[in-house]
């Protein structure tokens, strides 16, 4: 009878886990405005987002015994992350943007060649890197072996201007305006071979 108790207790507390768990990622996508509720719930939804974080000892230092406690049975069960990591939502990426000044004045745009759909992943993946502070050292010389390739495709240009940033889509609010994804530059590299200097600025 006492094993019983016991098997009911843990049962109850496993699922009220899970439901906190479920509840707060829920909470989440409502508080950052990705669903089609009103937006006069963000405020709601973000304060129940905190309260479910509390009671999962989210706000407790990192070494505390109850929050560590609490993350390893999650993760050893499996229930980490509610269905909101599945979620179909769109990511934001990152993007190379190649600005071309000719002598005469006029600029054209471009960006980083690749050829078929595994190297387009492969640079995707490479820009979503450059994105990452520990990859700061290899930035502007990552950077400059794509420009150098795009070059020797247009040798009368007298400069190059790299721009990297990252690409958001707009939140269900901002779509039903009409508004699409927005490019928000991070960093910059100015490249003049011609003149064998080249010229960095990070931005």
């Amino acid at each position: 009878m006492t094993s019983k108790r016991i098997y009911a207790a843990w049962a109850g507390v496993h699922f009220f886990l899970i439901t906190v768990i479920c509840l707060r990622g829920i909470f989440a996508l409502v508080a950052a405005d990705t669903t089609i509720l009103p937006s006069a719930l963000n405020t709601s939804a973000r304060s129940g987002e905190v309260v479910l974080a509390s009671v999962l000892g989210k706000d407790l230092a990192a070494s505390n015994p109850w929050r560590l406690g609490i993350a390893t049975y999650l993760h050893a069960a499996g229930s980490q992350a509610g269905y909101g990591f599945f979620a179909p939502n769109i990511p934001g990426y990152h993007k190379l943007i190649l600005e071309l000044y000719y002598d005469d004045g006029h600029i054209e745009y471009d960006a980083p060649h690749v050829q078929g759909g595994a190297a387009a992943l492969r640079l995707d993946s490479l820009l979503d890197r450059l994105a990452d502070p520990l990859y700061e050292p290899l930035r502007e010389v990552t950077v400059k072996m794509l420009v150098l390739a795009v070059w020797q495709e247009h040798s009368d240009v007298k400069k190059i201007r790299a721009v990297f940033g990252s690409v958001n889509p707009p939140n269900i609010g901002d779509f039903e305006h009409g508004k699409r994804e927005s490019f928000q530059p991070l960093f910059s590299y100015d490249f003049s071979l011609r003149n064998e200097e080249n010229q960095s600025m990070a931005q």
